[in-house]
């Protein structure tokens, strides 16, 4: 399985990404246990929280959405995350 996610910064931006393992990977962007896997991005805006998930079967159509998601307005990125919350 796939997910993608979004996760809300300290500076309340957002960020969009693609993984297998969610707690992994929020994790990874928080630096947790000297941790430095999380993006560049999310590293200097910590710490974040994960405010939408959505499960693929596969990565192909995880990554689909994913490209998706972040050519979306913060606005809409909004809506999305009010309108549906999965894991």
């Amino acid at each position: 399985m796939y997910y993608v996610y979004i996760l809300k910064c300290a500076d309340q931006s957002l960020y969009t990404g693609i993984t297998t393992d969610l707690k992994r990977r929020v994790a990874e962007h928080n630096g947790e246990k000297g941790n430095k896997l999380g993006a560049k991005y999310t590293s200097a805006r910590r710490p974040v929280e994960m405010v939408y998930s959505r499960r693929f079967k596969n990565r192909s159509n995880a990554s689909k959405e994913e490209a998706r998601i972040k050519s979306l307005n913060r606005e809409d990125k909004l809506v999305l995350i009010n309108n549906k919350k999965s894991v």
